[in-house]
């Protein structure tokens, strides 16, 4: 199964992208890639976001698992994310998505093409430190399906 993260803007040199060049470096056994996405045009929020979204939603490929991660989401415990990707990889799932939005969160097409909606907590995290937070948990849940030891719970 290949995992590719979509993500709304471009990542500079700094601690949020240290995290996830970190994490997504000990991703062994699916391939992590990677897209970003950028609007090159100003307009209002609303606009912004469905802008954002049709270009997030060109990175998808055909069948492929979506996942958006919003705040307002389903929150998943460690072990309950590791389990849905170990199932979607024994489903034979070729391809999941995991798009990440802009600032001004998902458009609504990005809403409707998605399988799953899922949050890492109720706050309000920056998209550049989400896309850290999402490669450790891709990370922790290669090593939970493993019986590595790496999760302690």
């Amino acid at each position: 199964m290949r995992i590719l993260v979509a993500a709304v803007g471009r990542a500079r040199k700094g601690p949020e992208t240290a995290l996830f060049e970190h994490f997504s470096g000990r991703i062994k056994v699916w391939p992590f890639a990677l897209h970003e996405v950028e609007l090159k045009r100003s307009a209002p929020a609303s606009r912004t976001s469905d802008g954002e979204a049709d270009l997030l939603l060109q990175a998808v490929p055909d069948g492929a698992h979506a996942i958006a991660l919003d705040e307002g989401g389903k929150q998943l415990t460690s072990e309950e994310f590791s389990a849905l990707l170990g199932r979607l990889q024994d489903e034979g799932m070729r391809d999941l998505v995991f798009l990440i939005g802009g600032a001004d969160g998902h458009g609504e097409a990005v809403r409707r093409r998605a399988d799953q909606v899922l949050a890492f907590g109720r706050n309000t995290w920056p998209h550049m430190l989400v896309r850290g937070l999402l490669a450790e948990q891709v990370y922790r849940a290669q090593q939970i399906l493993a019986g590595h030891p790496y999760h302690r719970a």
